[in-house]
């Protein structure tokens, strides 16, 4: 099957609908209602934006180039030319009772192909008033017709009131399938234009899903909202839009994540329907690379898959390429894309050396290979509703997720969690649990399970309590991720580029809109991500910075010290300030190329020499004030006059000349006071003098 996620995404009330149409661009959603209201509904704010009423008769339309397609309740079909004031410019006849859908071919825009309730489709040509030829078959009246707009069939689908859908095959004039279960009359019917599937609806209230390919019903969808009247899908996305008795909704059909997938060396593969292709990062050259932009990137037809593609992924040598979609797999050579093994599965995944996988048969069985050929059948006491690859094979069920070694399967740790998304760190120390709420950080601790596994002391039914440890939750929903040494860089459910390291959270980006991560090149030290439209952009991010990040987290301040040369001068105080969260602020000290960071930090290290040459160079009133008052707190009272000074600040002076008794400071302070018009404080020196 093909798995189809299918979710509800808007619901309008209203009277009865007659049509509903997708904007091309714009979240809006059209509705017209037998009434003769016109509604525009944004199914992204989930409002309607416009109102239209008026009287209006039995009227349904279709617009075409320059002119405007219309059939009325007297069997006939119009061309209006709104250029020439809306001139009927040609009349069809034939139909013999009420047309009841008309609809363009996407192929050929002079053809179009009508549904009439004299129990024909007819396909006619723009410039002839009689019809190309007409099919036959259904028993009684057809309501409803649309074209395959794909490259490789030339059918027509049409339903009708003998609870029928036919498909046809218009070059040939024959009927090439039948699709039967709806109980009452059939309404609407529409190939997807971008799932290889069927969608029909019906006035026993059911939408039903069928493979475009093998025919066969993936699923029944009852909204309870009364009887069906229209369907309508949008080229380029996965909504579809269906129009009922008592409102209109809109349904989000299959996964929003493209089937996409980048090698380490920067050759990125897609499925666009059921053709693949591939293009390389080499090609750019040296094309000036923007953040953000789309990258100009050639690309090349690697040939049709005999199955949907729903995900598409390299294996991590990047030698092979997997794709999977409609309950089986292909695995291909990544290169010349030659199949290379196949198999059933509902879901596939590769272990973190490439020689192994995992597939999962239904909710209880999963299948382990080596060098692709079948090593054991796994039947899992909990259960298997989904699989995660890496380091160790993870299984999902209502329990939480458990962990198995690839090599005997044994259980490594069981955890009471509902993860969406597992991503390994590529040395295997790492990993993140990404669930509905938030996302944490473990540190995988091999030489715990080898110590337990011979003792045996700390082994229990939840496995090995100490084969991970959690080294931080972060309250945020994680898209996609992958990490680059200890650093996790994730797009959020906010639209954010963001990394993790050491407890700070780094944004790189914004996003305008949801991109998924493909990968990180270091010899480009850039971030990669792809689009649902496969298009491709990038994000700089230095490797220097995140090497450096890396080593102090793992407190290897040898190799820290080695790598810092080679960050540029102005990434420096960001490194500081993540040395600084870390609590190394001398190191932060002697990174920072930014004077207040500086000062700030040789104030919070008591480093009285660096703050006041610091201050020295800045001259600035507020910095004195700050390090006099350090000064007094280490009783450095002669710096701290100093600062006093320089601050002009003859209260703090007067202070602190009179509690440590300095005579001679406070007849300097009393004409220096009387100078700049500080006559309170000129008062009391003289007054305190006896002068």
């Amino acid at each position: 099957p093909l798995r189809l996620e299918i979710k509800r995404w808007l619901t309008a009330r209203s009277e009865r609908v007659k049509s509903v149409d997708l904007h091309s661009t714009e979240p809006w959603m059209l509705v017209s209602l037998y009434n003769g209201t016109v509604m525009v509904w944004n199914h992204d704010t989930q409002v309607t934006s416009i109102t239209h009423q008026e009287n209006s008769k039995r009227l349904a339309s279709i617009f075409y180039l320059k002119g405007f397609v219309c059939f009325e309740d007297d069997m006939l079909i119009k061309l209006w030319d709104w250029e020439r004031k809306w001139l009927c410019s040609q009349v069809f006849e034939g139909h013999t009772h009420y047309v009841m859908q008309i609809v363009i071919n996407p192929k050929d825009n002079n053809q179009f192909a009508s549904a009439s309730l004299d129990r024909t489709i007819k396909v006619w040509q723009l410039g002839s008033r009689t019809p190309n030829f007409t099919l036959e078959g259904h028993e009684k009246g057809v309501n409803c017709v649309d074209y395959y707009s794909g490259g490789d069939k030339p059918y027509l689908i049409s339903g009708a009131d003998d609870h029928l859908v036919k498909i046809w095959d218009y070059q040939n004039k024959t009927c090439v399938q039948t699709l039967e279960g709806h109980m009452q009359n059939v309404t609407g019917v529409s190939f997807h234009p971008e799932l290889p599937i069927i969608l029909t609806g019906s006035e026993d209230g059911t939408v039903r899903v069928w493979h475009s390919n093998t025919y066969r019903l993936e699923n029944s969808l009852n909204y309870d909202m009364n009887r069906v009247w229209c369907i309508c899908g949008r080229p380029g996305t996965n909504y579809v839009a269906v129009g009922y008795d008592e409102g209109s909704i809109i349904i989000k059909l299959g996964r929003e994540e493209p089937a996409m997938s980048m090698d380490s060396s920067g050759k990125v593969m897609w499925a666009r329907h059921s053709e693949v292709e591939q293009a390389s990062l080499r090609t750019l050259g040296d094309t000036e690379v923007k953040d953000g932009e789309r990258l100009p990137l050639g690309v090349k037809d690697m040939g049709s898959c005999e199955i949907y593609p729903q995900t598409l992924q390299h294996s991590p040598n990047g030698r092979f390429v997997v794709v999977s979609g409609d309950g089986e797999f292909i695995i291909y050579t990544a290169v010349a894309f030659r199949s290379k093994s196949f198999g059933s599965a509902e879901e596939f995944v590769w272990a973190h050396d490439s020689s192994q996988y995992a597939t999962r048969e239904g909710n209880n069985v999963v299948k382990i290979f080596k060098n692709f050929k079948p090593k054991k059948t796994f039947k899992p006491s909990f259960g298997a509703e989904e699989i995660f690859g890496g380091f160790l094979l993870g299984m999902k069920s209502n329990n939480g997720l458990a962990f198995y070694d690839w090599e005997n399967i044994h259980l490594i740790r069981r955890v009471e969690i509902q993860p969406k998304h597992i991503f390994w760190s590529e040395s295997g120390k790492l990993l993140c649990i990404a669930t509905d709420e938030s996302f944490f950080l473990l540190r995988f601790l091999p030489e715990q399970i080898s110590a337990a596994q011979e003792s045996k002391e700390r082994m229990t039914e939840d496995g090995i309590e100490d084969a991970f440890e959690v080294v931080g939750e972060v309250q945020e929903v994680v898209k996609t991720g992958l990490w680059v040494g200890d650093c996790f860089i994730y797009t959020s459910s906010l639209n954010r580029l963001q990394y993790y390291v050491g407890g700070e959270i780094i944004t790189i980006a914004h996003l305008d809109r949801i991109m998924y991560l493909l990968g990180y090149i270091p010899k480009d030290n850039r971030l990669y991500l792809g689009d649902k439209e496969l298009n491709i952009i990038s994000y700089s991010l230095l490797l220097s910075v995140l090497e450096y990040q890396t080593a102090v987290m793992r407190k290897d301040f040898c190799t820290a010290d080695k790598v810092l040369p080679t960050i540029p001068k102005d990434q420096r105080t960001r490194v500081a300030r993540f040395l600084e969260k870390q609590g190394y602020r001398a190191q932060a000290l002697a990174v920072s190329t930014d004077p207040e960071h500086k000062f700030e930090l040789a104030l919070q290290l008591e480093d009285l020499i660096t703050a006041h040459q610091l201050a020295l160079e800045a001259e600035s009133q507020q910095k004195w004030r700050q390090l006099a008052e350090l000064a007094t707190t280490k009783c450095q009272l002669s710096l701290a006059q100093e600062c006093l000074h320089r601050a002009k600040d003859y209260g703090g002076l007067l202070l602190l000349a009179t509690t440590s008794g300095n005579v001679e400071m406070v007849g300097k302070l009393a004409g220096g006071a009387e100078k700049d018009g500080r006559t309170n404080v000129a008062f009391l020196s003289y007054f305190i003098q006896g002068r």
